[in-house]
């Protein structure tokens, strides 16, 4: 019921945007990561709206309703559940020994975790991998394509929007095994609210720390997805230094004669 609200919801809001989004326009040359930084801009700021007036004060009726165990309780249901869609990624990408990784720790928390309630593979040496099947086609060589801001969802780009798709389509266990709807629908909605609420630190920092938010994100979210399809070793890029202009030239020799004084 709680996700069919918020679709509903972020119907309605959408064609709101899509009908105004044609006047929407960003000054200056568009980002070579961002051609479409108009919509994405216009869908960054939907999506802040439906946190602070809808998802927000949902999430803090959660945590003052739901003791600390309880919460911690469903992060790791959830992160559990994703460990699945880790180890069939690693699995597609040949990484053997991460996949057994993985397969252990799912199992290791399924069985003495209680269906993942408790994080007991962490314990055991086996930390939490980031996999999806994003970085796979990343690891494939197939490229970012332009950053997207998904209705709701937020930051991705074309290929981790397709690999979004994917993994909920044909791995996550979730869609394929669970069939009544009213549960379905229930385990998504307190999915939103349990990521929501571990993103919500993160989101009052950036606000504080930054004149442009939406950069901010769209900025830190290209680098770690970069990060991570790499395996933390991304390569380095070669420097592009436009020529400076003879105004720069002037400015810099005015400069350097200031400080010489």
């Amino acid at each position: 019921m709680l996700f069919r609200v918020f679709s509903q919801k972020i119907i309605v809001m959408t064609l709101i945007v899509g009908l105004s989004g044609g006047c929407a326009t960003v000054h200056g040359p568009p980002t070579e990561s961002d051609p479409l930084e108009s919509y994405n801009r216009a869908m960054f700021s939907l999506n802040e709206n439906i946190y602070e007036y809808i998802l927000d004060p949902i999430v803090d009726a959660y945590q003052f309703i739901a003791p600390d165990f309880v919460q911690t309780g469903v992060t790791n249901f959830f992160s559990n559940l994703n460990d699945i869609v880790v180890m069939t990624n690693n699995l597609l990408q040949f990484k053997l020994m991460d996949f057994a990784h993985s397969l252990l720790r799912f199992v290791y928390n399924t069985v003495f975790g209680i269906f993942g309630l408790f994080d007991v593979a962490t314990h055991m040496g086996l930390p939490k991998q980031k996999e999806d099947f994003g970085q796979t086609l990343g690891a494939w060589g197939v490229p970012a394509g332009p950053y997207f801001v998904i209705p709701l969802l937020g930051p991705s780009t074309i290929r981790d929007t397709v690999g979004d798709y994917v993994d909920w389509e044909y791995v996550d266990p979730i869609n394929l095994h669970v069939d009544d709807k009213r549960t379905r629908y229930g385990l998504l909605g307190l999915k939103t609210i349990d990521t929501r609420m571990g993103l919500l630190k993160v989101d009052s920092v950036v606000s504080k720390a930054t004149i442009d938010k939406y950069a901010f994100v769209r900025d830190a979210y290209l680098q770690r997805r970069q990060h991570l399809v790499y395996d933390g070793n991304p390569p380095r890029e070669k420097p592009n230094f436009a020529p400076s202009s003879k105004e720069d030239l002037e400015l810099e020799d005015a400069l350097e004669q200031e400080l010489l004084k």
